[in-house]
């Protein structure tokens, strides 16, 4: 029998090849009038792209162009990058953050931990014990899932909720709310799993039973949540009948497989709507499905995003089968619509608590309203709280529920309607400005 020998690879040749030639980063604010460029030249390694686009998205960053380029040993990209108000990076802390983050001796865990304005997206959990829960999602889940923390003295400090498909996933950060401590008793953590398993089991005939689990470690939220999404085949579900489609006809993501004879590539090309952290998640969702970008372009024309990839698996292999290619198809496509809400959008500030969470949330599922989106973080003793929400038969919400929200909650809470429908007068938003789905823009107009 035939016997393969692999040859002895040196598990330090890579740390030698960097620093024989250390990654080359330029922050450009001259070349462009309308936005930045930053240059990105190193030494190829698997997953690179990933960690550069999340970088910048984390700083809250649009990326309106980019040229990638990684075939063979080397990785040239360069991304024409705007702040949240279209603007060149004129903040000097944020310039010389994406060249320690990018450079030579940046280590993205650590640069990121050290980053004093980074709010949302990657977390250290060292304080913290962070859940991720995945099952069928139903109108007053999150309200049960929060009145079991706060019943077991588990303070939420932070947490992300994506749904899609009738699956729900979130990451939750949690300590113990008389120490602020991480919760390592296995008692405590087994009882806590126990009970959300119970809601999370949902209907008998459901195929696909709730999940719980515990880290103290690091993670990168919008990453993991698209991994436990991708894991429980969310896309699958696609076509369900009382799901609600965001994508008006026209914006409907096109998504094609093309094959690149010359080069031996698969060719991804994507035309949707455009908006904040696509690019991310489709890398992400690529990246998690073992497929190599090695050649892209990304622009955007007008509200919509046009974005093209070269790609191989990682055992260098095209997309020959049409079984693969509907796959790949319809995971981009569901890592598109993961994100995206059309629901009402409430925002809240209020002074944490133990039980916020689970007080708000009951307020909403009493006066009908389902969460199809959540985001919750806490900074110093100010929590901030965002939900996207639709009434329990999945329609737009009445204005005179936003009203009763506004009498029950607005004499303890900030509370702030971004997007009321078109049928419905919006009530006044008292100046706060251009909406956007960054906790660190809300706080600062909730301090200013």
């Amino acid at each position: 029998m035939a016997r393969v020998c692999w040859p002895y690879f040196d598990p330090e040749y890579e740390n030698l090849s960097t620093r024989i030639n250390p990654p080359r980063v330029s922050v450009d604010n001259s070349s462009c009038s309308d936005c930045t460029l930053v240059k990105v030249d190193s030494v190829n390694k698997p997953g690179i792209l990933l960690e550069v686009v999340q970088i910048l998205t984390d700083l809250d960053l649009i990326i309106t162009k980019a040229y990638i380029s990684s075939d063979g040993g080397w990785f040239m990209d360069v991304f024409h990058v705007t702040d949240q108000q279209g603007k060149k990076l004129a903040d000097s802390k944020t310039i010389d953050y994406i060249e320690k983050a990018l450079g030579p001796k940046g280590h993205i865990t650590d640069v990121l931990k050290a980053w004093p304005g980074k709010r949302v997206g990657v977390h250290s959990v060292g304080d913290h014990t962070a859940i991720e829960l995945i099952g069928r999602d139903r109108p007053g889940l999150l309200s049960e899932i929060s009145a079991v923390l706060a019943n077991l003295h588990f303070n939420v400090v932070a947490a992300e909720v994506w749904t899609h498909n009738r699956r729900i996933a979130c990451v939750v950060y949690v300590n113990d709310n008389s120490t602020c401590q991480p919760v390592d008793d296995p008692n405590r953590l087994s009882t806590m799993e126990e009970q959300l398993k119970n809601i999370l089991r949902g209907c008998e005939d459901d195929e696909k039973v709730g999940r719980t689990s515990f880290s103290m470690g690091f993670t990168h939220v919008d990453r993991r949540l698209h991994q436990m999404l991708f894991a429980d085949r969310d896309y699958e579900g696609g076509g369900l009948a009382n799901e609600v489609d965001h994508y008006p006809p026209c914006f409907q993501p096109k998504i094609t497989i093309e094959r690149c004879e010359e080069k031996g590539y698969s060719v991804v090309s994507v035309r949707c709507k455009d908006r904040a952290k696509l690019m991310f998640d489709i890398v992400c969702t690529l990246t998690d499905m073992q497929y190599v970008v090695f050649h892209a372009t990304i622009s955007s024309d007008g509200p919509y995003a046009s974005q093209e990839y070269f790609i191989r698996h990682m055992d260098g292999c095209t997309l020959d089968t049409e079984g693969e290619k509907e796959r790949v198809i319809k995971c981009i496509d569901a890592a598109i619509r993961r994100r995206v809400s059309e629901d009402l959008r409430l925002e809240l500030c209020a002074k944490d608590r133990v039980g916020l969470l689970s007080e708000v949330t009951r307020i909403l599922r009493e006066n009908g309203l389902s969460v199809t989106r959540a985001g919750v973080t806490t900074i110093g003793e100010q929590a901030m709280n965002v939900f996207y929400v639709r009434d329990s038969s999945g329609n737009p919400v009445d204005i005179k529920t936003i009203e009763a929200l506004r009498k029950e909650i607005g004499h303890t809470t900030m509370f702030n309607v971004k997007k009321v429908p078109t049928s419905s007068k919006a009530p006044e938003t008292k100046g706060w400005g251009k909406t956007s789905f960054f906790f660190g823009n809300l706080l600062e107009r909730f301090l200013a």
